[in-house]
């Protein structure tokens, strides 16, 4: 009975879960901060990391793929809920019966989705324009949701601070996202690096998720598959699990 009644309630808070994904989907995607934030920056990156230099494709491809993954994932959570703070929705939907961990699942999920639909597109120039074609697509099928969840995670705890207004949320995420690029190998492969680069960029989850493109594409890669597996892993249930504790403790300051 009590196994029964433990189901249902998972069940009852993932279709809670569902519906929020739905809800931000609908609502938050077309959104100009996101669409700013989350496709017109990789776009800018790439075009100045890429013109007027001879960057190999190799190097190129995963690092847009992977740049894209990273700032459209991670774009939708710092902007849903200050929104929903500021529109008074907030209260409402903590009012619901479905939980804060469904809900900030729910945002989760949403972030996952729009991350993995928008970075198709930077996959489609290197397979059209750079004749890249998917080596090991069931790698990169696990690579791409990885990365997804992992900076769709760290975008849901970048909007833990009781604030109505995106603009600190942003600032707050972009003092966090830059650091991330420039320290992960983006732009200077890891076996380039010296050794204090290579312990640096550890530190970044964007370092492993690039790696585990790279191999998917072109059968390269610095850290072994599984290590990339794991660490991606890692960091979305870190990130995650630190924005339900956040969102908890900043539940009061924000209603």
């Amino acid at each position: 009975m009590f196994k029964e009644q433990r189901f249902s309630n998972f069940i009852f808070n993932l279709r809670g879960s569902l519906v929020v994904a739905e809800k931000d989907a609908r609502i938050y995607y077309l959104k100009p901060p996101v669409i700013i934030f989350g496709i017109l920056f990789p776009v800018f990156f790439f075009l100045a990391f890429s013109l007027g230099r001879q960057v190999q494709t190799h190097i190129l491809v995963p690092a847009l793929v992977s740049m894209t993954l990273f700032f459209t994932s991670s774009s939708v959570g710092p902007l849903v809920t200050p929104w929903e703070r500021g529109a008074r929705t907030y209260e409402r939907l903590l009012s619901t019966p479905v939980s804060l961990f469904a809900i900030l699942l729910g945002d989760v999920l949403a972030g996952l989705v729009f991350g993995i639909v928008i970075s198709f597109a930077p996959l489609l120039i290197g397979i059209i324009f750079f004749h890249t074609s998917i080596l090991h697509s069931a790698i990169f099928l696990v690579g791409m949701v990885l990365s997804s969840l992992c900076f769709s995670s760290l975008g849901v705890l970048l909007s833990s601070p009781a604030t109505e207004a995106p603009s600190q949320v942003m600032m707050l995420s972009a003092l966090i996202r830059f650091p991330l690029i420039f320290i992960s190998g983006i732009f200077i492969p890891l076996e380039n690096l010296p050794s204090w680069g290579k312990a640096v960029s550890s530190v970044s989850p964007l370092t492993y998720s690039a790696d585990l493109i790279r191999y998917s594409l072109y059968g390269l890669e610095f850290y072994p598959v599984f290590l990339n597996i794991i660490a991606l892993l890692a960091f979305s249930i870190a990130f995650f699990t630190f924005a339900v504790k956040l969102h908890r403790k900043n539940l009061i300051k924000a209603l």
